[in-house]
């Protein structure tokens, strides 16, 4: 599993020798690596998802906390290709329009399983807030009755995903399995994530939280799910495949989605809705993997594919690289110093998440930090915002340069105005 995180040797900025005709790499050469690294990202996030997908049938077949450790383990690792590949958002719409299965955030955990009575009922924006459909094996949706006997990839994907149109409704993906390898984090602020007992998966009299057989359909027909998911957009990068070839056929465009992706994951995305808006409202719940206290690690990772992206060079979870023409070679051709302003703004984003990752492994986790009243957590967190926002700006700046089309970048209310955030 280590080697999952040997992509944190591109921080080195390491100049590489391209295989591209001449000084200047043409905007064919960068939309090829961009679409390699690409279909790198997403062939090791099936990889890592197909190693999930053993350790939970390994669970299932066998539970204990040592069973339910593994488990988590590999949802843990199968995170860090995951999310490298979010910079292909904004940009790609095939990618766009796919991502809500796989990584839809956040989500109203009553839908799926049971919840502590502090949850709360359903509301008026979510009938579904608490429908625990592991409970129920069937229930009325828009005046339908669904059977929900069996709990199968089909049923979460194709009836109970964003149910009656309800974003929250998330019933796939990573942090529907998140939930159902941890659940709730009960701790508010205090140390701890979540604590489900790897007896939820137990049979017989030993079972606790009830309907352990249908939780662990549900646990199986997820992971199934996010690999088959998965080994549908890999195939999409692949040569011929619909995202690699929408992507070339207008070159300059290509460039712009690049650049769209690079800016709309590190402003309104990642610096807005991730970071900015938890801090504001001091909501452990808006934590992005907020039942395993892994948000430091989606937080670095998502930097990481950014900076990946920019240098064209990504190195695969069993350590080959991958690197070819890059966007910083354009820039390099077109303005050194604004090239070498992008790679310095970008190493003190990483080395503000870096701090953010590594303070939170050593037991100061982000859920602490974005307690009202703590400095020292509003400070890594703000230093990670500013960094990501201050590097939006050269992303601007070098849209501009390339003399490309006006570029439109993703925003949040917690940047854009602020005091929406509290009406």
């Amino acid at each position: 599993m280590t080697k999952l995180f040997a992509t944190a040797s591109a921080l080195t900025f390491a100049t590489a020798t391209f295989a591209f005709a001449g000084d200047v790499p043409t905007k064919a050469d960068i939309l090829e690596t961009y679409a390699d690294i690409a279909e790198a990202k997403y062939d090791d996030s099936l990889t890592a998802a197909k190693v999930l997908r053993d350790a939970v049938g390994v669970l299932i077949a066998e539970p204990s906390d040592a069973t339910l450790t593994a488990a988590r383990a590999a949802w843990v690792a199968a995170r860090v290709p995951y999310q490298q590949t979010e910079v292909y958002r904004f940009g790609n719409a095939i990618v766009d329009d796919w991502e809500g299965k796989v990584n839809g955030w956040p989500l109203d955990e009553g839908l799926i399983d049971y919840v502590d009575a502090a949850y709360g009922g359903a509301t008026d924006e979510n009938e579904f807030a608490v429908l625990n459909v592991i409970a129920n094996p069937s229930f009325e949706l828009s005046g339908e009755t669904i059977d929900a006997s069996e709990i199968t990839p089909e049923l979460l994907s194709e009836t109970l995903h964003e149910a009656d149109g309800i974003e929250a409704n998330v019933a796939t993906g990573y942090h529907a399995i998140e939930f159902l390898l941890w659940g709730q984090d009960m701790n508010g602020h205090g140390a701890g994530a979540g604590n489900r007992p790897a007896t939820d998966y137990a049979n017989g009299d030993t079972c606790t939280g009830g309907n352990c057989d249908r939780r662990a359909q549900y646990l199986s027909a997820a992971t199934d799910l996010l690999v088959s998911d998965l080994t549908w957009m890999a195939d999409q990068w692949k040569q011929g495949g619909a995202a690699r070839t929408a992507l070339m056929e207008n070159e300059t465009a290509g460039v712009s989605a690049i650049l769209t992706g690079m800016g709309s994951l590190s402003y309104g995305e990642q610096a807005g809705e991730r970071m900015r808006l938890g801090l504001m409202l001091n909501d452990p719940e808006e934590e992005h993997d907020c039942f395993s206290d892994n948000t430091h690690n989606s937080h670095y990772y998502d930097g990481l594919g950014v900076l990946n992206v920019y240098l064209g060079s990504y190195t695969r979870i069993d350590g080959t690289p991958v690197s070819g023409a890059s966007l910083a070679d354009l820039v390099i051709a077109t303005d050194p110093a604004l090239d070498a302003e992008m790679k310095a703004k970008l190493a003190v984003t990483m080395q503000a998440l870096g701090r953010i990752k590594s303070t939170a492994e050593a037991g100061f986790a982000y859920d602490q930090m974005l307690e009202r009243g703590n400095e020292g957590g509003e400070t890594l967190i703000m230093a990670g915002v500013n960094g990501l926002i201050d590097q939006t700006k050269t992303i601007e700046r070098i849209v501009t340069a390339l003399e490309l089309d006006q570029i439109e970048f993703e925003g949040s209310d917690s940047l854009d105005n602020p005091d929406a955030v509290f009406h």
